[in-house]
Protein backbone atom coordinates (compact mmCIF):
# COMPACT_ATOMS: atom_id res chain seq x y z
CA UNK A 1 0.00 0.00 0.00
CA UNK A 2 1.46 3.38 -0.73
CA UNK A 3 1.32 5.82 2.40
CA UNK A 4 -2.51 7.72 2.44
CA UNK A 5 -2.49 11.37 3.72
CA UNK A 6 -5.13 13.10 5.61
CA UNK A 7 -5.25 16.57 7.07
CA UNK A 8 -4.50 16.71 10.88
CA UNK A 9 -4.57 20.16 12.89
CA UNK A 10 -0.28 19.98 12.46
CA UNK A 11 -0.34 19.03 9.07
CA UNK A 12 -1.21 15.53 7.71
CA UNK A 13 -1.99 11.95 8.82
CA UNK A 14 0.08 9.66 6.95
CA UNK A 15 -1.44 5.86 7.46
CA UNK A 16 1.09 3.26 6.40
CA UNK A 17 0.85 -0.78 6.80
CA UNK A 18 2.31 -1.07 10.75
CA UNK A 19 5.81 -2.39 11.19
CA UNK A 20 7.45 -4.60 13.45
CA UNK A 21 9.60 -1.59 15.17
CA UNK A 22 6.29 0.46 15.47
CA UNK A 23 5.27 -1.94 18.04
CA UNK A 24 6.56 -0.03 21.07
CA UNK A 25 4.41 3.06 20.16
CA UNK A 26 1.58 0.99 19.35
CA UNK A 27 1.54 -1.25 22.85
CA UNK A 28 1.89 2.48 24.41
CA UNK A 29 -1.52 3.79 22.51
CA UNK A 30 -3.19 0.34 23.80
CA UNK A 31 -2.09 0.97 27.49
CA UNK A 32 -3.65 4.20 26.96
CA UNK A 33 -6.72 3.15 25.88
CA UNK A 34 -8.26 -0.11 26.99
CA UNK A 35 -8.86 -1.37 30.33
CA UNK A 36 -7.26 -4.51 28.74
CA UNK A 37 -4.77 -4.09 26.62
CA UNK A 38 -3.27 -6.35 24.03
CA UNK A 39 0.37 -7.39 24.83
CA UNK A 40 2.90 -7.07 22.18
CA UNK A 41 3.44 -10.50 21.51
CA UNK A 42 -0.35 -10.33 20.37
CA UNK A 43 0.09 -7.73 18.31
CA UNK A 44 3.24 -9.36 16.83
CA UNK A 45 0.84 -12.42 16.45
CA UNK A 46 -1.13 -10.29 14.08
CA UNK A 47 1.77 -8.53 12.39
CA UNK A 48 3.02 -12.33 11.29
CA UNK A 49 -0.51 -13.54 9.91
CA UNK A 50 -0.20 -11.64 6.27
CA UNK A 51 -2.61 -13.48 4.69
CA UNK A 52 -5.78 -12.49 6.86
CA UNK A 53 -4.29 -9.49 9.09
CA UNK A 54 -4.37 -5.80 8.23
CA UNK A 55 -2.31 -3.44 10.23
CA UNK A 56 -2.17 0.13 9.88
CA UNK A 57 -0.42 3.03 12.29
CA UNK A 58 -1.40 6.93 11.95
CA UNK A 59 1.52 8.68 12.01
CA UNK A 60 1.63 12.85 12.25
CA UNK A 61 4.90 15.64 12.19
CA UNK A 62 4.83 18.71 14.39
CA UNK A 63 5.14 21.94 12.66
CA UNK A 64 7.63 23.76 14.80
CA UNK A 65 9.28 23.47 18.18
CA UNK A 66 8.59 20.80 20.60
CA UNK A 67 5.59 19.05 21.51
CA UNK A 68 4.23 18.06 25.59
CA UNK A 69 5.73 14.53 24.67
CA UNK A 70 9.16 15.92 23.28
CA UNK A 71 8.83 15.57 19.59
CA UNK A 72 11.03 17.89 18.19
CA UNK A 73 10.37 19.78 14.66
CA UNK A 74 9.61 17.73 11.82
CA UNK A 75 9.84 14.62 13.67
CA UNK A 76 7.29 11.98 13.39
CA UNK A 77 5.07 10.36 15.99
CA UNK A 78 2.45 7.26 15.96
CA UNK A 79 -0.95 8.57 17.27
CA UNK A 80 -2.82 5.79 16.29
CA UNK A 81 -3.74 2.17 14.79
CA UNK A 82 -6.19 0.04 13.48
CA UNK A 83 -5.50 -3.77 12.87
CA UNK A 84 -8.51 -5.67 10.66
CA UNK A 85 -8.59 -9.24 9.42
CA UNK A 86 -9.62 -10.14 5.66
CA UNK A 87 -11.25 -13.19 5.23
CA UNK A 88 -13.09 -14.48 2.29
CA UNK A 89 -15.46 -11.13 1.74
CA UNK A 90 -15.51 -10.07 5.00
CA UNK A 91 -13.79 -7.37 6.73
CA UNK A 92 -13.43 -7.71 10.88
CA UNK A 93 -12.02 -4.84 12.46
CA UNK A 94 -9.98 -6.58 15.50
CA UNK A 95 -8.63 -3.21 17.25
CA UNK A 96 -8.69 0.70 16.86
CA UNK A 97 -6.96 2.76 19.41
CA UNK A 98 -5.69 6.75 19.24
CA UNK A 99 -3.47 8.45 21.56
CA UNK A 100 -6.09 10.49 24.09
CA UNK A 101 -4.10 14.12 22.94
CA UNK A 102 -4.54 13.49 19.31
CA UNK A 103 -8.49 12.51 19.79
CA UNK A 104 -11.14 14.75 17.65
CA UNK A 105 -8.70 15.18 15.07
CA UNK A 106 -9.81 12.84 12.65
CA UNK A 107 -7.22 9.92 13.05
CA UNK A 108 -9.47 7.21 13.71
CA UNK A 109 -11.76 8.51 10.87
CA UNK A 110 -8.54 8.25 8.58
CA UNK A 111 -7.69 4.77 9.94
CA UNK A 112 -11.42 3.52 9.51
CA UNK A 113 -11.00 5.31 5.79
CA UNK A 114 -8.00 3.51 5.19
CA UNK A 115 -8.97 0.20 6.47
CA UNK A 116 -12.70 -0.09 4.44
CA UNK A 117 -10.64 1.19 1.70
CA UNK A 118 -8.35 -1.52 2.17
CA UNK A 119 -10.87 -4.45 2.43
CA UNK A 120 -13.02 -2.78 -0.50
CA UNK A 121 -9.81 -3.78 -2.82
CA UNK A 122 -8.91 -7.07 -0.88
CA UNK A 123 -12.32 -7.79 -2.56
CA UNK A 124 -14.89 -7.30 0.90
CA UNK A 125 -18.79 -6.92 0.55
CA UNK A 126 -19.08 -6.88 5.02
CA UNK A 127 -17.31 -5.16 7.28
CA UNK A 128 -17.80 -5.26 10.97
CA UNK A 129 -16.87 -4.53 14.61
CA UNK A 130 -17.44 -4.50 18.05
CA UNK A 131 -17.28 -1.75 20.34
CA UNK A 132 -17.98 -1.07 24.17
CA UNK A 133 -21.83 -0.21 24.46
CA UNK A 134 -20.69 2.54 27.01
CA UNK A 135 -18.41 4.37 24.06
CA UNK A 136 -20.74 6.77 22.95
CA UNK A 137 -17.98 8.89 20.60
CA UNK A 138 -16.87 5.72 19.16
CA UNK A 139 -20.52 4.60 18.07
CA UNK A 140 -20.69 7.70 16.35
CA UNK A 141 -17.68 7.52 14.75
CA UNK A 142 -18.96 4.19 13.15
CA UNK A 143 -22.76 5.48 12.19
CA UNK A 144 -21.13 8.29 10.30
CA UNK A 145 -19.41 5.61 8.03
CA UNK A 146 -22.80 4.06 7.75
CA UNK A 147 -21.97 1.12 10.24
CA UNK A 148 -25.46 -0.20 12.35
CA UNK A 149 -26.09 -2.12 15.01
CA UNK A 150 -26.43 -5.40 14.37
CA UNK A 151 -26.31 -7.10 17.40
CA UNK A 152 -25.74 -7.04 21.43
CA UNK A 153 -23.27 -9.24 22.94
CA UNK A 154 -24.09 -9.62 26.64
CA UNK A 155 -21.05 -9.51 28.91
CA UNK A 156 -18.81 -9.75 26.39
CA UNK A 157 -15.85 -8.20 27.80
CA UNK A 158 -13.80 -9.13 30.95
CA UNK A 159 -15.21 -6.33 32.82
CA UNK A 160 -18.83 -7.71 31.93
CA UNK A 161 -19.84 -5.00 29.88
CA UNK A 162 -21.71 -5.52 26.61
CA UNK A 163 -20.58 -5.11 23.00
CA UNK A 164 -22.39 -3.73 20.37
CA UNK A 165 -21.54 -5.61 17.23
CA UNK A 166 -22.30 -2.96 14.27
CA UNK A 167 -21.87 -3.87 10.56
CA UNK A 168 -21.95 -2.57 7.03
CA UNK A 169 -22.01 -3.36 3.51
CA UNK A 170 -19.10 -2.85 1.67
CA UNK A 171 -19.41 -1.42 -2.46
CA UNK A 172 -17.12 -3.52 -4.63
CA UNK A 173 -14.22 -1.98 -6.20
CA UNK A 174 -14.88 -2.72 -9.33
Amino acid sequence: MIEKCYPFPEGEIRIRPMERSDLHSVVEIERSSFPHPWTHNQFLSELCRQSVSRCYVARVGRGRGSDRSGTQSGEERIVGYIMAWLVADECQITNLAVLPGSRRHGVAAALLRCSIDDAVQGGARWCQLEVRSSNTAAKQLYSRFGFKPVVRRKRYYQDGEDAVVMGRELESST
